[in-house]
């Protein structure tokens, strides 16, 4: 009698969650991601392929979905996918993470945006260009490429 291995599967996009059910932190936010969006979709329209999403979580490890650790990007844009809706950004059925990262900074999320997530991007996802700005302070922005694994200022 031979023993039958069973093979667990990673969770799919319909079995995660999508939503935390907390906005964005200010409605200027909301009007820079949308902005960012917008501005990018009739260029996407001329493209064969391509997704861009903001406010939506992006899961790029198991360990991540065990532990309950959704992030979130304010803005991505993913290059070289099938354009389609997407409830979340799930690195395993999509085959790549985002080439584009752009997080909005506030008060409460600057130190996390600039450390924390950068490390996760530069890390764990490995996104070739991350972005931060604020909305409430134009100064305050700066931009990162991957060389040699590691974010270079731009």
């Amino acid at each position: 009698m031979s023993k039958t291995t069973l093979i667990e599967l990673p969770p799919s996009e319909t079995e995660l969650p999508y939503d935390d059910g907390v906005p964005m932190e200010s409605a200027r936010h909301k009007a820079q991601m949308d902005l960012l969006i917008d501005a990018l979709i009739p260029w996407l329209s001329h493209r064969e392929d391509g997704f861009v999403g903001g406010n939506m979580f992006v899961y790029y490890s198991l360990a991540q979905v065990r532990n309950k650790d959704f992030k979130g990007p304010d803005f991505f844009i993913v290059l070289g996918v099938p354009k389609g809706e997407r409830k979340s950004w799930v690195v395993w059925e999509e085959g790549k993470a985002p080439d584009v990262v752009i997080e909005l900074l506030s008060d409460s999320t600057a130190a996390t945006d600039k450390n924390e997530k950068k490390l996760i991007y530069q890390n764990q996802m490995r996104v070739p260009e991350y972005f931060w700005y604020d909305p409430f302070n134009p100064d305050d922005w700066a931009g990162f490429s991957i060389q040699q694994r590691v974010y270079q200022p731009l």
